[in-house]
């Protein structure tokens, strides 16, 4: 059986498992639609980073021992270290309620809120039907396909961390996402004059993610502000909504990016950056280890880290945004056929951390979705 089969029946078995736990109602809440390369999938290809609703059904509406199978199906579709970095990025809401004196609402009871984190299976788990799962909330966005009873879509897969660094007893610190800024650092401090100087987009940061939270990425691109990356278009409550855009426009006027700067870092479908076949041995290595933080956030087997071998590493290309040194607002992408790497660590003074990895051209398995169509239901 191969690691995509057996990973899609634990999917399977766990998300059924939940499925049987919860009451009408809940189902209601929790179900999407079947999976399919249309307008009715549009749902499923939502998807976001900020503290809004997900849309399913939150951990909050869940008894414990439904909150603990829905954690399992979360666990089916990560590798054991990507389930540890979810569930500490979950425990952040706490840690940033904290740092904020307890104060944040976004227009609800709780602003940080380890407990709305959302869950929903769209078609029936099992089988070679179509069928999916999404979780999410605050700084996690996990999404998966299986199709003819094999796992075929881990994308968009998102990572955030805020804060990026907090503080442990005895002078620790607890950094979720270090490794995934450390590596891409040392690997671009490490490059020659020239090579910087090719990899560097500009030298200020963008304020997040270019590609944002598009359902699809598209030549052009370019960073969404706060107020766009939330499922509704604003509160009810004028007053927080005037809290958010204060908050959105502090992180615009923070950049201070104009229509020069924005071009300057936009998305393109042609790499930008150093290529991997420019880079020394050493070089490569940091590339390499820099992939698998984030490709290795699924289960072994199903993570495509495998195939990065010497060649294929050699088309994949780096570039920079921002200051290299440590704790200066900074972005980086990784681009390469079906590869879309972006890190973003610009807000609260360069320590709130944004990470995704897509596949640019089939995210939400719509390549494998489409052919799916064309064979069943031409």
């Amino acid at each position: 059986m191969s690691a995509r089969r057996r990973v899609a029946e634990q999917m399977a078995e766990a998300a059924s498992a939940w499925w049987g736990s919860l009451g009408e109602e809940e189902r209601r809440v929790a179900r999407g639609t079947t999976p399919g390369a249309d307008a009715g999938d549009d749902e499923r290809r939502r998807w976001f980073y900020t503290p809004t609703d997900y849309g399913g059904l939150t951990l909050h509406q869940q008894r414990p021992a439904q909150q603990r199978a829905a954690m399992r199906l979360v666990a089916s579709g990560l590798s054991p270290a990507g389930f540890v970095t979810v569930a500490t990025t979950m425990g952040l809401e706490n840690v940033l309620d904290h740092a904020e004196g307890f104060v944040t609402m976004f227009d609800r009871e709780r602003g940080r809120d380890p407990g709305l984190y959302y869950l929903r299976v769209f078609g029936e788990p099992g089988g070679d039907a179509p069928w999916g799962w999404r979780f999410g909330g605050h700084h996690v966005s996990l999404n998966n396909l299986v199709v003819g009873g094999e796992l075929v879509s881990t994308t968009p897969c998102f990572m955030g961390a805020d804060p990026a660094v907090s503080p442990l007893l005895g002078g620790a610190v607890n950094r979720p996402l270090g490794r995934v800024e450390d590596l891409a650092r040392e690997l671009v401090r490490s490059l020659s004059p020239d090579l910087a100087e090719r990899a560097l987009l500009h030298p200020v940061a963008p304020s997040d993610l270019v590609t944002a939270n598009r359902s699809v990425v598209s030549e052009g691109d370019r960073v969404i502000p706060l107020t766009g990356i939330w499922r509704d278009p604003r509160f009810p409550d004028d007053v927080e909504q005037s809290k958010l855009q204060k908050l959105s426009d502090a992180i615009d006027d923070a950049t201070a990016y104009g229509e020069v700067d924005h071009r300057a870092v936009a998305w393109s479908t042609t790499p930008r950056g150093v290529a991997g076949s420019e880079l020394d041995g050493g070089q490569r290595d940091l590339l390499h280890a820099l992939l698998s933080t984030y490709l290795d956030r699924v289960p072994e087997g199903v993570s495509p880290m495998p195939s990065y071998d010497s060649e294929a590493l050699d088309a994949v290309h780096l570039a920079w945004a921002g200051q290299t040194e440590p704790g200066a607002p900074h972005y980086y992408r990784v681009q390469g056929p079906r590869l879309l790497l972006e890190w973003d660590n610009t807000q609260r003074g360069a320590n709130h951390a944004h990470s995704v990895w897509r596949d640019p051209g089939a995210d939400f398995g719509l390549d494998v979705l489409a052919r799916h169509r064309a064979e069943h239901h031409a």
